[in-house]
């Protein structure tokens, strides 16, 4: 029953689930194309790694102030995360839509050349079954989507938890 009372870690959890689960509708409004799966992918709008980081430093300065050791800790560690999710990680993503891409031209390439399959399709789709995840990363906008999820989170959170006398 203890942990119902850690306001940081509540936040930071309901901040993940939240992002996760309306990336669906945003995809839709977006993109007119949306899938269940995108719950539980990485990438997307808005940020759900940034939503986490910026529910937890909003949690812990709402709780000790802004000046405590906790809001600099959590605040070094989510500058570091945002930062990985648009560089690294987003890198990794944009080479595996080339490298996916290469893989099927080459295969495209054997086939006519060797004349190995009877249809093109069948090669793509058995392709497609294997290929490298291509959405790892974020754009700045999808991080700074996420930052404002999380802060807002975050006093939705401290709103219910006071309510109910859990904080």
């Amino acid at each position: 029953m203890l942990i119902l009372t850690n306001f940081p870690l509540i936040a930071a959890f309901t901040a993940i689930t939240f992002a996760q689960l309306i990336k669906i509708p945003v995809a839709f409004l977006l993109q007119r194309k949306t899938t269940w799966a995108l719950a539980t992918s990485t990438g997307g709008m808005p940020s759900s790694h940034s939503a986490a980081v910026a529910a937890l430093i909003t949690a812990l300065a709402l709780q000790y102030g802004v000046a405590s050791p906790f809001v600099a800790i959590a605040s070094t560690f989510g500058v570091i995360v945002m930062f990985d999710s648009m560089g690294v990680r987003r890198q990794s993503g944009e080479q595996g839509v080339l490298l996916n891409q290469l893989v099927i031209d080459f295969h495209m390439l054997r086939k006519k050349v060797v004349k190995l399959s009877h249809e093109p399709t069948v090669l793509v789709k058995e392709q497609k079954e294997r290929h490298l995840k291509e959405y790892l990363g974020h754009k700045p906008i999808e991080v700074s989507f996420g930052i404002l999820t999380g802060i807002l989170v975050a006093f939705a959170t401290r709103a219910v938890l006071t309510y109910f006398s859990l904080i």
